[in-house]
């Protein structure tokens, strides 16, 4: 009788022992911080082993009585070993979750945010995009075309909770090397230190914060197999430069974004807006700097609803001679947006206006034409998932959608120099967009351009686009 009392005990022991991991097991959903979760585990395989270490001398006294079966100790010791198991399982999932969860961080895109969900250590993730693009009628010199337009790695590294880094490596069109259009750039590489929630600093190549496209341009959330013009032409997207800056949360409901970085270049401003200008952090000249400062609200009593806008502000001359003068060039770019999701409907508007001091020397010494002393564009979109109506209980998704943008790159000539009234521009854009998974999707839009003097292919595009 007093084996089986000590045999009764043991497991007991056992049990009481997996009742008092399992609250611990739970614990770990939500760790306050990483150093935490790694002393749960730690007192739990502390208590495993002296659980192990006592089992050899009660088994001995247990067999000596003749009252317990050996294998009734070796059922114990299996118990222990699947406890064991499962600390590790719990190990290694912190580290590389079964499933990735896609959701946009700090500014980026939700592949571009996977590094912020990763316990400790490396981070990969990417997307990629293709179309083809059919000219629809004989306005202009384009011609039809097929391009892998993009394939992009992410690659990031927890350090600790408090440090990172993240980067986004693009390849464009497939091909590079004399001839080609192709190319090989880094779009950012940062790292980010969290200090409070209301302040923590990014340092590096970092993606301007301006605009809906230029921090979050993976193609399954934007309309369209094209970027909205008015975020290539008027907001350079994809516009990035080395810079050091503040990022954090005011109120849970107001973010900001702040940086210093590298002035434009405006050597290379043209007619056609201040896109060429971005130096993308290869050999940057840094005569000049640049200030960027961006707030969005997200007010808890309109679900679905942000309002925000940024400002940019630098000089561009870079100490350089135009035509036999230094100039500042004095660039200024402010935008202003808002977008509402609610349930299958999905609206974005967006309004930016810029200026460029100057602009005469530049245009009589840059030879690309007359650069606009003023420049503006806005657009808006809706578009409506309507597969929910047809398929209740789906998960796919399918939109119809519809764009209207307006922009003009010259929209005030400088003193002494004639418009180009070909950059005054509109396009009535309309698509479909299905997504058979979240991570995958398919594209069809069609695009009609009008200028105010001039003419400008219409064209129809085709494509698919994926995150991972």
């Amino acid at each position: 009788m007093r084996a089986n009392h000590k045999f009764i005990f043991i497991v007991g022991g056992l049990t009481a022992a997996m009742t008092a991991l399992s609250p611990s097991v739970n614990a770990l959903e939500k760790p306050q911080t990483m150093e935490d979760m790694w002393k749960i585990i730690q007192a739990q395989q502390k208590q495993i082993d002296e659980m192990k270490a006592a089992m050899p001398a009660q088994a001995s006294e247990i067999s000596s009585e003749n009252t317990v079966a050996t294998g009734d100790v070796k059922k114990l010791e299996r118990k222990t070993d699947v406890l064991s198991q499962e600390v590790e399982k719990l190990r290694t999932n912190l580290a590389i979750p079964e499933e990735a969860q896609y959701k946009s961080a700090y500014g980026l895109g939700p592949a571009a945010s996977k590094v912020y969900q990763v316990g400790k250590g490396l981070s990969i993730g990417g997307y990629g995009e293709a179309n083809y693009q059919a000219i629809t009628d004989d306005k202009g010199s384009g011609k039809n075309n097929a391009d892998l337009e993009r394939f992009i790695l992410y690659t990031g590294y927890k350090f600790t909770d408090r440090i990172l880094f993240n980067s986004e490596l693009e390849f464009e069109h497939a091909k590079t090397g004399e001839g080609e259009n192709g190319e090989v750039s880094v779009e950012f590489a940062a790292l980010d230190f969290f200090i409070d929630p209301i302040a923590n600093v990014r340092a590096g190549m970092v993606l301007m914060p301006m605009g809906f496209i230029n921090q979050i341009h993976e193609p399954p959330f934007y309309f369209g197999n094209n970027r909205p013009e008015v975020e290539r032409r008027i907001i350079p997207s994809t516009w990035r430069e080395i810079g050091v800056g503040l990022f954090g949360q005011i109120t849970p409901e107001l973010t900001y974004t702040a940086y210093i970085v590298n002035g434009l270049d405006a050597t290379d401003f043209s007619s056609s807006g201040i896109r060429d200008g971005r130096q993308n952090g290869s050999a940057a000249a840094a005569e000049d700097f640049g200030h960027v400062v961006r707030l969005d609200y997200t007010p808890g009593y309109l679900p679905g609803v942000t309002v925000g806008g940024s400002a940019y502000v630098g000089n561009s001359g870079q100490d350089q001679n135009f035509g036999g003068q230094k100039v500042d060039a004095l660039t200024q770019l402010y935008e202003g947006h808002i977008q509402w999701k609610y349930r299958g409907l999905e609206f974005r508007t967006l309004g930016s206006w810029g200026h460029i001091d100057d602009a005469g020397v530049l245009s009589a010494a840059n030879g690309n034409g007359t650069i606009g002393s003023e420049n503006y564009g806005f657009y808006t979109e809706v578009g409506y998932d309507v597969l929910p109506l047809l398929l209740p209980s789906t998960t796919q998704y399918l939109a119809p959608f519809f764009r209207y943008e307006q922009y003009d790159t010259v929209a005030s000539a400088p003193l002494g120099y004639d418009d180009d009234e070909n950059k005054d521009r509109q396009i009535y854009q309309v698509g479909l967009q299905y997504k058979p998974i979240p991570n995958v999707v398919i594209k069809a839009d069609y695009r009609n351009f009008t200028a105010k003097k001039g003419d400008v292919p219409d064209d129809f595009n085709l494509g698919f686009g994926f995150i991972f």
